[in-house]
């Protein structure tokens, strides 16, 4: 198991540019971490002043430390707007507005997670007792998609390694696997003639990337709750790979001794490893990594930026990989 050590950031708290709403919101934060514990769950937060969106999905204020962190992205943030409503979450459609016209057909609460395999403490557990031990942290992440378009977000979350070593991992452990909410009845990409992906959609990590302290698993973005099609109520940010590894609505969590298998890399193992590492020399067979389209980008303003090995992290990761052949462990 890795030990947290400092992370050295580009980051200054002042060249952020949060969306409105975002910033009129900074008055429910709170810089203790010990008042964040207390107060943090989504569904103990009062309804007055909530936000809702044009896709009528209700978001609450989140409580969390604004206190200065080393995970802060220094680039200019996406909008939220744009962050909300181009999406992929193929469970509600393959198009990229179909998560937001859809995803409120979603029932998030109640909502449980089941811990299984290769831990001391299995069982299944209600969402309020996985998060209510966690202090939550903003993180303002580069979000690279493997389609070769890019984001910047504020995530509010927590790492996963302190949500793994609760429920003490043994010896075995060497991956995480995760799995999304499976409920056709909600979820209409699900009951598609058309799709391609063998339903739950599945990831996963090995044990020392799931355990870095850059890994975060997301309650909320942009300092609310997060919206349906951004992977409600609990979602997996690994901000150094290609975002389909980024794992939304999760249901389950389970360590294992053999490397899982994972939705993409089933589907079409050519072109979707399971590492999945941002690599601009490594292109995907239908077009090149080297750049990407960095949102909102319209035909007059492309946007078009270089993309960094490890989307940016190399020095916090690159470690992870030594004397791997990643153009083989793609």
């Amino acid at each position: 198991m890795r030990s947290k050590t400092a992370i050295k950031t580009d980051i200054l708290s002042s060249e952020i540019t949060p969306e409105a709403d975002y910033i009129n919101r900074r008055q429910f934060i709170y810089r203790s971490g010990q008042t964040a514990m207390c107060l943090c769950l989504p569904y103990q937060l009062a309804l007055a002043g909530d936000a809702v969106d044009d896709a009528g999905l209700r978001q609450s204020p989140l409580v969390y430390s604004a206190a200065e962190t080393p995970y802060r992205s220094n680039e200019k943030q996406t909008p939220f707007v744009d962050a909300t409503s181009y999406n992929n979450f193929y469970e509600f459609g393959t198009d990229k507005s179909d998560p937001k016209r859809y995803a409120s057909a979603m029932t998030i609460s109640p909502w449980s997670v089941d811990i299984s395999g290769e831990v001391e403490k299995p069982g299944r557990y209600h969402l309020e007792d996985i998060i209510r031990p966690h202090a939550f942290q903003e993180r303002v992440y580069r979000l690279r998609c493997v389609e070769a378009w890019s984001m910047v977000i504020p995530w509010v979350g927590f790492p996963l390694a302190d949500l793994l070593k609760r429920f003490s991992p043994t010896s075995k452990a060497k991956y995480v696997a995760f799995e999304t909410l499976n409920r056709p009845s909600e979820m209409r990409g699900q009951r598609s003639r058309f799709g391609t992906i063998d339903w739950p959609y599945a990831e996963g990590l090995r044990i020392d990337e799931a355990m870095h302290p850059l890994t975060i698993l997301a309650v909320g973005m942009y300092g609310k709750t997060l919206p349906n099609q951004n992977g409600a109520p609990l979602r997996l940010v690994v901000p150094w790979k290609y975002g389909f590894k980024s794992i939304k609505s999760i249901t389950r969590i389970h360590l294992t001794e053999q490397q899982p298998a994972t939705s993409w890399n089933l589907t079409a193992p050519n072109e979707y490893g399971f590492y999945s590492n941002v690599n601009p020399l490594v292109d995907h067979p239908r077009w090149s990594q080297a750049t990407e389209r960095r949102l909102p980008n319209s035909l007059f303003k492309p946007n078009r930026i270089k993309t960094l090995p490890f989307n940016g992290y190399a020095e916090q990761v690159a470690s992870l990989y030594k004397g791997m052949d990643l153009t083989r462990y793609f």
